[in-house]
């Protein structure tokens, strides 16, 4: 397996334990439609507001007055605040992969002169403990001093990637020295409570083949579980460090770390092959997927310690999920995928795309949530106009920035490396793992291939793959076809052929191809009431409305309905449209349903089961919009788990 460097935010050096091989960012690009949109939006909205949140929530400042004297004012933020930077700049990375950029030139050379001058001549960099309110590494459980480093060389490696420029990199190199000197070789016996430094060392190692980072990164992984963290304010779990890494059966405590840590694992085990680590991986993910993970992909049920929590505990309005845990488990699931090949880990990069991740910023790009509810019984206040509201606020509206600002810079990176995510290859062929209008090369044993995708997915489920380029040898194209998919259909070059799932999930064509040769894939989707499992109680006896990979809700703006009193019939027709003056135009989805009367109830909220209100109401057409439009009307009510009614 071709081993070269691969421009994506996860490269293997080796090929000895990939499934997969990813493709570079520059061998895959999204061409048009919503994605591309949104990459556009990207550039020229998100990364310049990002920008400027820097400069006015003082992280600069905070670099700054370590070595100019003019900035007299104190530090601002909290104390892993310098990774806010770091994460702009890996996001203006990837996206330089597209094209120049003459403001982000600017914007990386800048930060790049300034952290110079702030680094210490050992190559530590922290502006907390710089500023003299914390000494090295004596607070690892809080500190965050190893998370930011790793944000720091992350940042490095995506500019020396897409641009051949290493200066930043060379900065984060010296501190990753640094860390070796300072913890390789068992020479301390801690870590950094948030994990994140583990994936980034990995990466290093990929891109620098200097061994020592891949073992302090396997050291870092192989301490925790062994109480080395400490109890912290909400206990060791919350830190993954009650049970060891390989011994592990299912994901607890802190929603991002905990998954920023699986990410370090799976790393690893590509890196050496250690399969206790894989299987370890997987088992967690299996029950995180089947367990504690929410229709839309969101993860992360409790506020209290932004946690998981205990199995099938998913309360629709109670619910933290915070927009960063989902990109992690993004990232967990591409590394899984990469090591074995299983369509489910695509299937969940899809969800959480389309839902979770797509719903956590406004259509106008500059509009973040924190938190991702799937229920909010009453409207909340708007988020504040230039103004950074709590983390634990979820307001009702996006807010431009937070208190604690990981997810805006977060959503920038991941859209700026989305391409890395679209398809990968291997000696036999090319596979299709999202499904975007694309161009994509790539070179399986048999030669150069490139391949046009187009397609309006999820709008509907045709996907046209056209052969541009092919060796005369034969080789495999590989399309995912979800696990919603009941009926799918194939053509080759104008012949149905039997779409026939394999046991990961593809429908795989092997043959000799001819330039010009089309592939058709059509994957119905009418829409589909989803009955959640019998364990969680939260949404028990209700059902929510799905069609292909998108998730609904009902949205009720000002008031106009009480989504308290509504009741979706279940066996009724379920009506698609395309409703032009929503959001610029958007596919709905028309349902029966019916609006109780609650006044029977006597005010109480209960009732004997003899004596109960019988259940019946006025009919009524219900109007459900994608999930990802919520809250881009102002503030609202919603929900997507809605009480069952039968004809």
């Amino acid at each position: 397996m071709n081993t070269e460097e691969i421009v994506a935010p996860c490269s293997p050096r080796s090929g000895a334990h990939l499934a997969l091989r990813p493709l570079s960012m520059e061998r895959v690009r999204i061409t048009d439609g919503h994605w591309a949109r949104w990459q556009r939006d990207n550039r020229t909205v998100t990364a310049p507001h990002a920008m400027r949140w820097l400069e006015q929530d003082g992280v600069l400042d905070n670099f700054r007055r370590l070595v100019d004297p003019a900035v007299t004012a104190e530090r601002r933020g909290w104390v892993f605040c310098d990774s806010d930077l770091y994460k702009v700049l890996e996001g203006i990375g990837w996206d330089l992969s597209h094209g120049p950029s003459e403001e982000f030139g600017r914007f990386v050379a800048d930060s790049v002169e300034l952290l110079e001058r702030v680094r210490e001549d050992d190559g530590y960099l922290n502006t907390f403990v710089q500023a003299g309110l914390k000494d090295r590494y004596a607070d690892l459980t809080r500190g965050h001093e190893l998370y930011c480093a790793g944000h720091l060389i992350q940042a490095g490696i995506a500019l020396a990637r897409t641009t051949g420029d290493e200066s930043l990199l060379a900065i984060g190199r010296r501190f990753a020295d640094h860390l070796v000197a300072e913890f390789g070789e068992g020479r301390r016996a801690d870590t950094d409570g948030h994990p994140e430094i583990e994936t980034a060392l990995v990466e290093l190692y990929r891109h620098t083949g200097e061994r020592a980072y891949l073992d302090l990164a396997r050291q870092l992984i192989d301490v925790r579980g062994h109480g080395v963290i400490g109890p912290g304010l909400f206990g060791p779990a919350y830190f993954q460090d009650t049970v060891p890494v390989r011994d592990q059966d299912t994901v607890v405590g802190h929603a991002v770390r905990a998954l920023y840590l699986l990410c370090g694992v799976v790393d690893v085990y590509l890196e050496t092959g250690e399969d206790a680590l894989l299987q370890a991986a997987r088992r967690q993910w299996r029950s995180m997927v089947g367990e504690k993970t929410y229709l839309t992909g969101a993860v992360g049920s409790r506020f209290e310690g932004e946690a998981f929590g205990d199995r099938f505990e998913l309360p629709p309005d109670l619910i933290y999920g915070e927009t960063c845990a989902s990109i992690a488990s993004l990232m967990l699931s591409w590394r899984l995928l990469l090591a074995t090949g299983d369509g489910a880990h695509a299937d969940l990069i899809e969800r959480i795309l389309h839902n979770a991740f797509a719903g956590s910023t406004s259509l106008g790009r500059d509009g973040f949530f924190y938190v991702n509810p799937l229920q909010r019984r009453s409207p909340r206040p708007p988020a504040p106009a230039g103004g950074k509201p709590l983390r634990t606020d979820a307001p009702g509206t996006r807010a431009e920035w937070y208190d604690v600002a990981c997810c805006p810079p977060n959503i920038l990176r991941t859209v700026a490396s989305l391409g890395g995510y679209l398809a990968t290859s291997d000696d036999r062929g090319v596979q299709l793992h999202l499904y975007m209008p694309s161009s994509v090369h790539a070179e399986p044993a048999a030669g150069e291939v490139a391949l046009s995708v187009a397609t309006r997915y999820p709008e509907d489920g045709v996907v046209r793959v056209t052969v541009e380029r092919t060796p005369a040898s034969p080789w495999a194209l590989s399309l995912r076809v979800p696990s919603w998919c009941r009926q799918p259909a194939l053509t080759v070059a104008g012949a149905a052929v039997p779409a026939e799932r394999d046991e990961r999930g593809y429908v795989v064509v092997e043959r000799e191809w001819a330039e010009g040769d089309v592939v058709v894939l059509d994957l119905p989707m009418p829409a589909r009431l989803t009955a959640p499992h019998p364990a969680v109680d939260a949404v028990r006896g209700q059902v929510a409305i799905e069609r292909g990979p998108v998730v609904y809700c009902l949205e009720s703006v000002g008031g106009a309905l009480d989504l308290d009193a509504v009741e979706v019939v279940v066996g009724a027709e379920l009506r698609v449209e395309r409703d032009a003056d929503l959001f610029g135009g958007t596919t709905v989805v028309r349902a029966e349903g019916r609006l109780r009367d609650d006044s029977a109830w006597a005010g109480e909220g209960w009732a004997e089961v003899a004596t109960a209100p019988a259940a019946a109401g006025r009919p009524i057409e219900l109007t459900a919009i994608p999930y990802r439009l919520w809250a881009n009307r102002g503030s609202s009510t919603m929900r997507t788990w809605i009480p069952a009614a039968r004809t």
